[in-house]
């Protein structure tokens, strides 16, 4: 069966590019430099559900991207968490985050209203991130 990217993520987010196991995906809110992991396997929720290579290759492919946001955008925190409650289909949020922003020091889910990127935005992010990601 081919993959499909769950819709939730699909409306919520901007394809980046893909990496060896995950695709990337940006998350369509300006207020936070948020990239989302989704492995391409269909039917998978958990982690554990993937092979032990694979398994293997998300974490080294996410801690890769984490490393590369940090370092590119000073982060003071990167938050990194695969919930799943809303959208089933595993993914893994790489969320920069700064002593400065918000909601420093809780959690950003369900707080506040994403604000979309403007076209303009867009333009300037996706081949900054591309680049950053080696996409």
């Amino acid at each position: 069966m081919p993959f499909i990217l769950h819709p939730c993520l699909k409306k919520d987010c901007i394809a980046l590019g893909k990496l060896e196991l995950c695709h990337v995906l940006l998350m369509n809110d300006s207020q936070f430099p948020w990239i989302i992991l989704v492995p391409d396997r269909e039917n998978i929720t958990e982690i554990y559900q993937l092979p032990e290579s694979e398994q293997q290759l998300l974490a080294q492919e996410s801690s890769w991207v984490s490393q590369k946001m940090a370092e590119h955008y000073q982060a003071d925190k990167m938050n990194i968490a695969a919930l799943g409650n809303l959208v089933p289909q595993l993914h893994i949020h790489h969320i920069v985050r700064y002593t400065t922003d918000k909601l420093w020091p809780a959690p950003i889910w369900g707080v506040l209203p994403a604000q979309a990127y403007t076209e303009k935005e867009v333009q300037k992010i996706v081949p900054e991130i591309q680049n950053i990601l080696e996409l």
